[in-house]
């Protein structure tokens, strides 16, 4: 058989053979796009998840921006003000000194377990010490632990005949004794500090997830350089927690700016207005005051603040990763 002649009997074979392995139309992947199924497919794959979020969570976002446009006690036919209640938490007074308590809130439940944090997993990570699973539970056991009963546990030791107080008068030093919790001076610092006991355990747990993936040779490396343990933290240790170091950052600083349960337990806002925070103003003119309309406004703007702030924190994290 001529040369010709087979490559003719062997062409039908390799058009049927091209023919079955050449994708179909349906299933053809975009020019340029991820390999596997359709686009479409992978809407099915995350539909029920998309379903959840959009009934618990998308529904009552609109509705609670629809009602940011009527005055509404909670009872009666609301009444439309359009954005007249935008203007009156941004221009009204009282709502002030509530923001600016959760900014130093931020210090007490962001910066200082951050750095806390850090510091104890830096030192755990590094130091063989005896018992350190029992200190790393015991630290961390605030997060497992109703916030309500946090907040009572420490109301009791703020109490004038509380430990606090009893401690300082056992050793002497009854001059210093307070009610923590009934003078504006001391009120909010005292809240705040219960931020920090619960939100140590957090940092520390992710601090130290992401140390343990720094190869040892690094400190070691570091170690024949002449680093100390500060220097070696600083050069090897804390680069590798800018992802942890993000979520950490996330994590606080929303439970600082949405912070209630403690408030609420511990000092209903008081002495005064010493404690009021904005999440707690949604409540006292929701449910007490009988203005759900201005109430959820405040909520709406309280949300958009912590959504910026977590955009910007991922968005520099990001940064710092590329």
């Amino acid at each position: 058989m001529s040369r010709a002649a087979g490559e003719s009997v062997r062409e039908p074979a390799l058009r049927q053979r091209a023919a079955r392995t050449r994708p179909r139309q349906g299933g053809a992947r975009r020019s340029g796009g991820a390999p596997g199924e359709p686009r479409r497919v992978a809407y099915l794959y995350v539909a029920p998840a998309l379903i959840v979020f959009a009934c618990f969570m998308a529904v009552p976002l609109l509705h609670a921006i629809w009602l940011s446009f009527f005055e509404w006690d909670g009872l009666s036919v609301g009444t439309w003000v359009g954005l007249g209640n935008y203007s009156a938490v941004l221009t009204d007074p009282e709502l002030r000194a509530p923001f600016v308590h959760s900014l130093v809130l931020i210090i007490f439940f962001s910066m200082l377990p951050i750095v806390l944090g850090m510091t104890l997993a830096a030192v755990m990570s590094r130091a063989k010490l005896r018992g350190s699973g029992f200190m790393r539970t015991a630290i961390f056991l605030p997060q497992v632990v109703a916030m309500v009963v946090v907040a009572i546990a420490w109301r009791d030791i703020y109490a004038p005949e509380g430990s606090i107080n009893d401690a300082l008068s056992a050793v002497g030093l009854g001059s210093l004794t307070h009610a923590w919790l009934g003078e504006p001076a001391f009120a909010l610092v005292a809240v705040g500090l219960v931020g920090t006991w619960v939100g140590t355990g957090l940092c520390m747990v992710l601090f130290l997830a992401g140390l343990s993936k720094v190869p040892r040779e690094l400190y070691e490396a570091a170690t024949l350089d002449g680093a100390g343990p500060v220097r070696q933290f600083l050069a090897v240790g804390l680069p590798a927690l800018r992802g942890e170091l993000a979520v950490a950052m996330t994590l606080t600083l929303v439970a600082a700016l949405r912070t209630f349960d403690l408030v609420y337990v511990m000092s209903e806002g008081g002495p005064g207005r010493a404690t009021r925070v904005p999440s707690f103003e949604v409540y006292r003119w929701s449910m007490e005051a009988g203005k759900v309309g201005y109430g959820v406004t405040i909520a709406l703007m309280l949300t958009a603040v912590i959504l910026l702030l977590t955009i910007v924190i991922n968005r520099v994290a990001e940064g710092d990763r590329s």
